[in-house]
């Protein structure tokens, strides 16, 4: 239901669900923390998303977490949520939402995950929860807003505002607007600029922007410096003295 494919360094990662407009359950959550897992192990430099059929993502598929307890409700459906859609918005190479249909409640909240959002004409946005007696729980009160602004948040989480692609421009929800249909042109496009510059500085700056937004900084901070550790004579020795069972010679 979530399809992976990496070719020339462009990892494209597709939702496939298009009888229920790409509505997210569970098992989909956890195939998507395991996409990212693939992603990082595998030679792409870009992601781009996007979604089978008409929609990005309706969001939260509501017949997959209506029947659950409170408990199974915070603890399962929420929390695993987040852990798939953080695994998403952490990975260290840039990803591009290609947002072909509606992107509504979770289908926001995805796209939220992305470094660049590109909207075609037809497009909705919005965040419907509250409408249902639920909230925005997969960061769509936190992530969102840091990515937003909490204005536009408060607009349609609170007063159930949906906006067309072009007013979704004019906010900041997304970056590029296009002809119906054209989405996948420009996201090609801008793949291909990203793939033009130089991999581990892209990485690395991706690492430090993530970081400044509060994208789990402590475990940025901790792998850019395993990088340099990593490659100091230091653990060269270190690992030939535990090899040799010797004591290490750090002079």
């Amino acid at each position: 239901m979530i399809d992976l494919s990496v070719q020339d360094g462009i990892a494209r990662l597709v939702l496939n669900r298009p009888d229920k407009l790409n509505a997210l359950t569970a098992e989909m959550c956890d195939m998507l923390a395991t996409r990212c897992r693939e992603i990082e192990r595998s030679t792409a430099r870009i992601v781009i998303l996007s979604g089978a059929g008409k929609a990005f993502c309706a969001g939260g598929d509501i017949e997959a977490w209506a029947g659950e307890t409170p408990e199974a409700f915070g603890d399962h459906w929420v929390r695993d949520g987040h852990i798939a859609f953080d695994a998403l918005a952490r990975l260290t190479v840039p990803v591009i939402a290609q947002l072909d249909g509606h992107a509504l409640g979770g289908g926001l909240e995805l796209a939220a995950c992305a470094d660049l959002r590109i909207a075609e004409q037809h497009i909705k946005i919005g965040q419907p929860e509250t409408g249902l007696g639920i909230i925005p729980g997969w960061s769509g009160t936190q992530r969102a807003v840091r990515r937003f602004g909490g204005q536009v948040v408060r607009r349609m989480a609170l007063f159930g505002e949906v906006f067309d692609a072009e007013e979704a421009r004019r906010l900041g929800l997304v970056d590029h607007v296009t002809a119906t249909g054209a989405a996948h042109v420009l996201a090609e496009g801008l793949a291909a600029r990203v793939l033009s510059r130089g991999p581990q500085a892209t990485k690395l700056t991706k690492m430090l922007i993530n970081a400044a937004d509060r994208e789990d900084p402590e475990r940025i901070a901790e792998a850019l410096a395993g990088r340099i550790a990593a490659g100091t004579d230091e653990l060269r020795e270190g690992l030939s003295a535990f090899r040799e069972k010797r004591k290490p010679d750090f002079s």
